[in-house]
């Protein structure tokens, strides 16, 4: 920097994944940090939504401002602005109207893909001269602008990324440049550019070392070192929450090598925009979870981690200044602050849209043939001389509701799923037949409705051609007259956008008919960020006074979607739910926080049980707490009948604690017996005083995690009452883990 060594200390943010008043915030929290720089990704599809509809300037998309807003702060910038990011954004940034194109091939050069270059040289000619005056050389923050994105990962195509590169010039930006590739990568399919720099992915010390060797004139950084790690649906539980890297930044620091964190904050993928993994030929398809938290130093929400303060320690002690002082956190409305059940507003069947012309409904087609980005598509049909028979679709992407004659008649997913949702809900999983039901119900004419979720889309790998809907065909196996491949289709576009939300008429005509809006009144005093709670729904969406919160899924390890204060108001809120499976409405409760910390069991004490198995097998009451989901508590079964219920638990948690939650997992050897079916929850000071229950209701019959949300509950001690079993297999109770989540109360 002006002919002295300088070293790039960059944290990674993305201005689409943040509320825009909460972009300084941000970007001073990575300052106080102790970092001089913000990397950010430029998403292309939300830039230009529609081909050739550019939009630069509303909400997160105001790429300048934000910019700005680092120079403002005193900090540079490094700008990935594509064509393709990856980032767990869907289509890894590339606009899905390019997948219209029945042979469109993406992140290749124009004599292979003229369709594909053609949109990115428009792209970038949209984007050069917002970028050009916020270049350094023009006494703007931009040190850097990032020719594509880990191409190495994909191709070795170097006529590609100087197409690029050239785009970049013919608009007025001659750099600097750079790639982002793992170093093994880089090395053998040399995927850095003429002038550029190399960014590597998971890069440290030893890796910058390697990188200099095998470029001696390039320079090189740490581009992506990970703090965390990204999160599907279906994990087990967050991911990246143990990554530890002060070993790789007291390197990094020590040697004066630069470096960007990836993520410093995740922040959120708002609406549609979350993305997906999947193989090479779009097997094991992965859809991401709507947060983007990845266990970044700083939350979703902007709170400093632990580990937030342990390498800001790390860096301030290499810098000649200290870091400016860390940001008051924002406002946060406090855990169970109210609650709120909605009521059935309207039905998707009562807002159908007119069908697409009949010509281009004959087979089915995918939504982007449609010109539609995201959402839902529905194909309809009536099935005449119906005697049943399983219904197998090439394909779906990526989850599908099936109606005959408006009963629910199970669903179809992309991907496996536990047995316990699949059994619960009848899906057929990973492209296996539907096995579809008869009866008077039902008749021989009925109509059938394929209603179609396109998830994230993949944003990694060569299967990113991911188009959503169905792909090519639907037939019926073993159903008479009827088996073969059905044509002659209604399809029913529903991007679930701002005019269809806004439009909705107030109209349930069947209200057992899955596929429901359910509305809510949030009254508040005054607004601040909070966190929905949707642990109690099944799957769908949540719009809050018109914004799209994102996707839920009872497969969690999400249950709690991210609302800024800013899209509060003091008074009344309207919270709008849609979910595919709920017909009856669930509570909903406002949290602080993405997840609760958990009351460690190491301090908790067995207070009572009445009843255990410790002869036929080692059911003690103790295992329901002991860290180990392959114990359990069971109540006694030998001899037969056992002991009736009900039956219940009582435990010392240590200290005095204000709860706002307790879980519950089943045991999970594939036995169902013994899970608790109507239950009460206690929370007391006294073992012989419990008072009232705090919370009442019954647990479906599966073998997946459950959680009670209590609002708020303080005392020492925990009671929880098991009244029936879930399935009537006997008079049996049995648990592989009791938890609580909740903070230390006074005494």
């Amino acid at each position: 920097m002006n002919g002295k060594p300088f070293q790039i200390r960059s944290g990674e943010m993305h201005p689409a994944r943040i509320p825009v008043q909460h972009w300084r915030h941000r970007i001073q929290m990575a300052k106080a940090m102790g970092l001089n720089a913000v990397s950010i990704y430029v998403m292309w599809n939300y830039i230009e939504e529609s081909p050739g509809v550019f939009d630069f300037t509303t909400d997160r998309r105001d790429i300048a401002a934000f910019v700005q807003l680092c120079q403002q702060e005193g900090m540079w910038v490094l700008l990935r602005g594509g064509p393709y990011v990856c980032g767990e954004w869907d289509l890894g940034g590339l606009p899905p109207y390019l997948l219209a194109y029945p042979d469109v091939q993406l992140r290749v050069n124009s004599a292979t893909d003229p369709h594909y270059m053609a949109a990115v040289n428009r792209y970038i000619a949209h984007l050069a001269p917002i970028v050009k005056p916020l270049m350094t050389a023009a006494g703007g923050p931009i040190l850097m602008v990032q020719i594509e994105n880990e191409y190495g990962s994909f191709g070795s195509d170097a006529a590609y990324l100087e197409e690029i590169r050239q785009a970049w010039i013919a608009n007025g930006i001659t750099g600097p440049f750079y790639t982002e590739d793992g170093l093994s990568q880089v090395e053998g399919n040399k995927t850095n550019v003429t002038g550029g720099a190399i960014a590597l992915s998971g890069g440290d010390a030893a890796q910058i070392a390697s990188a200099r060797q095998a470029f001696p004139a390039v320079p090189a950084m740490a581009g992506e070192v990970y703090p965390g790690w990204l999160t599907h649906w279906g994990d087990s539980t967050f991911q990246g929450t143990g990554n530890d890297i002060s070993g790789t930044l007291k390197a990094l620091m020590a040697a004066g090598l630069s470096f960007n964190l990836y993520m410093v904050h995740g922040g959120t993928s708002f609406g549609f925009f979350a993305g997906a993994n999947a193989d090479d030929q779009s097997g094991d398809y992965q859809p991401d979870i709507t947060s983007y938290d990845y266990a970044a130093p700083i939350t979703e929400q902007g709170a400093a981690t632990p580990r937030y303060s342990e390498y800001r320690t790390l860096i301030s002690g290499y810098l000649s200044s200290p870091p400016p002082a860390v940001p008051a956190p924002v406002p946060t409305i406090a855990s169970g602050t109210g609650q709120i059940t909605p009521v059935a507003y309207a039905s998707i069947w009562d807002n159908l849209p007119a069908p697409l012309p009949a010509a281009q409904t004959v087979n089915p087609q995918p939504m982007e043939t449609y010109g539609q980005n995201s959402g839902f598509i529905l194909y309809s049909k009536q099935l005449s001389g119906y005697s049943g028979g399983q219904l197998a679709i090439q394909w779906v992407h990526d989850y599908a509701t099936v109606c005959l004659n408006g009963a629910y008649a199970g669903g179809l997913y992309r991907q496996t799923l536990p047995a316990a949702v699949t059994s619960a809900l009848n899906i057929a999983t990973a492209n296996a037949p539907l096995t579809l039901p008869t009866g008077t119900a039902i008749g021989g004419s009925p109509r059938m409705d394929i209603l179609v979720e396109g998830l994230g889309r993949t944003n990694y790998g060569h299967a990113i051609v991911d188009r959503k809907g169905i792909l090519q065909t639907v037939a019926l196996q073993n159903a008479g007259s009827l088996t073969g491949t059905l044509t002659g289709w209604q399809v029913y576009s529903l991007p679930m956008d701002d005019t269809f939300i806004s439009t909705l008429k107030n109209t349930v005509t069947d209200a057992h008919r899955p596929g429901i809006f359910f509305k809510a009144a949030l009254t508040l005093t005054a607004p601040g960020d909070t966190y929905l709670d949707l642990s109690a729904w099944t799957k769908g969406v949540v719009w809050v006074n018109g914004h799209n919160l994102g996707r839920y899924w009872e497969i969690g390890p999400q249950q709690r979607l991210y609302c800024p204060a800013e899209w509060l108001t003091a008074g009344t809120n309207e919270i709008l739910v849609f979910d595919l499976h709920q017909t009856t409405p669930a509570p909903i409760t406002l949290h602080a926080m993405l997840t609760s910390a958990a009351i460690p069991v190491s301090g908790w004490k067995l207070v009572h049980v009445d009843s255990q198995e410790l002869v036929a097998e080692n059911g003690a009451a103790t295992n329901a707490f002991d860290g180990n989901a392959a114990t359990i508590w069971h109540s006694r079964w030998s001899p037969a009948p056992g002991d009736p219920l009900p039956h219940e638990i009582q435990i010392d948690l240590g200290a005095r604690h204000q709860l706002d939650g307790v879980g519950y997992l089943p045991r999970q050897d594939g036995n169902a017996d013994g899970r608790i079916g109507a239950y009460e929850i206690y929370v007391s000071d006294s073992p012989t005083a419990w008072g009232s229950a705090v919370a009442t209701g019954t647990f479906p019959d599966t073998a997946a995690p459950k959680t009670v949300f209590l609002g708020s509950a303080t005392g020492r001690y925990l009671r929880l009452r098991a009244l029936t079993e879930a399935g009537s297999r006997g008079p049996w109770t049995s648990a592989a883990e009791i938890s609580a989540t909740g903070v230390l109360a006074g005494s």
